[in-house]
């Protein structure tokens, strides 16, 4: 199967070795910066690769089956859209786009053309996660009550001095968006996915070099009854400290934790008959930073979906979802207000100066 990456930046070399792993064929590098692709060439299994600056070109002339976006969040849609027209599936990095309009027109137009798109919301694939979503479809929780998510990361002026984009409203957005969609992707998918209203508060509260927020917390509702909390902030000193995910029920208890919800730390279930122990530490997984090992299982199944014609484990619909929470969060905190599911089209570039007072 042949595969192209559209962005060569911080999170490609993880796309490029889950691509190598299931086997692709790496046949294009593109990114705006020549030198940031031709230095991907020296990653194994990339030094065949041919390298571009403009993705219609790289689309028109390699004509690849299956294409990763990973550029800055603020072209997500765009080029991922372009990709759709050209006939390729596509794994996106999160955020899917930084609108409701965009996401929704990814989702209709890959239904339109028949190709398959995958938000790229790996931990899904954890160990921990997994075990969670399995004893959740099993019913060990009984009633659900409610979920909280939290990501409690550090972020400094070094980071947001990588590209320009970081942190902007219109290229990126803030903590929320950038850092702690995963968890927010994980809360919804085990505790909804129907939303009834969001409350919520953002804050710039460590750092007025960016656009954006650096701490949000909020209150969800959910159709069936639960309610879920939700803390993200980049604030943390001196380093990341966890990224936790817990799900209560009347029946059980369970919470993954770690850096990046790499590991069950609570496995309490009235039901399930396993030594909670042995489960707890079977779910270990030494990830050796925030990402994990979530990409080469992501891509396997992608790989799986288009030869199997099938939808991927994650959809463009749960991208959008994801999304649509974080853009909720966002609406409730700048209008001092509760906000009702669905949302219109709303766009993180809505709330460019909500910080600049």
């Amino acid at each position: 199967m042949k595969y192209a990456i559209i962005g060569c930046g911080r999170i490609s070399g993880l796309h490029l070795r889950a691509a190598r792993e299931n086997g692709l064929e790496i046949s294009a590098l593109c990114d705006l910066k020549a030198e940031k692709a031709e230095a991907r060439k020296a990653m194994p299994g990339c030094s065949e690769a041919r390298v571009y600056t403009d993705h219609r070109e790289m689309l028109a002339a390699e004509k690849p089956d299956l294409v990763a976006v990973a550029t800055e969040s603020g072209a997500h849609a765009s080029v991922a859209l372009d990709c759709i027209d050209a006939g390729c599936s596509v794994i996106i990095e999160k955020p899917i786009a930084l609108s409701m309009k965009d996401a929704r027109e990814i989702v209709r137009r890959a239904d339109e053309k028949g190709v398959k798109v995958s938000a790229c919301h790996q931990n899904r694939f954890n160990k921990s996660i997994h075990l969670m979503r399995e004893a959740l479809e099993k019913g060990y929780f009984g009633k659900l009550l409610h979920g909280a998510a939290y990501v409690r990361w550090s972020r400094d002026a070094e980071y947001y001095a990588l590209d320009e984009w970081r942190g902007t409203w219109d290229r990126d957005g803030g903590a929320l968006m950038n850092q702690c969609i995963h968890d927010i992707d994980l809360l919804r998918w085990m505790m909804g996915p129907g939303i009834v209203d969001v409350t919520a508060y953002t804050d710039r509260l460590a750092h007025d070099y960016i656009e954006a927020e650096d701490f949000g917390c909020a209150m969800v509702r959910f159709e069936n009854g639960s309610y879920g909390l939700i803390e993200g902030t980049t604030n943390i000193y001196p380093d990341d400290l966890e990224e936790k995910l817990c799900v209560f029920g009347t029946e059980g208890t369970a919470k993954a934790g770690g850096i990046s919800c790499n590991t069950l730390e609570a496995w309490s279930f009235k039901r399930d008959p396993h030594d909670p122990e042995k489960v707890m530490h079977g779910s270990f997984e030494d990830v050796p930073n925030v990402y994990g090992f979530g990409h080469t299982s992501l891509y396997a199944d992608v790989v799986a979906a288009i030869n199997e014609g099938r939808d991927p484990y994650i959809t463009a619909r749960d991208g959008a979802a994801a999304l649509e929470l974080v853009l909720a969060i966002y609406l409730s905190a700048a209008e001092r207000r509760t906000v009702t599911l669905p949302l219109g089209d709303v766009s993180a570039s809505d709330f460019k100066g909500r910080f600049d007072k």
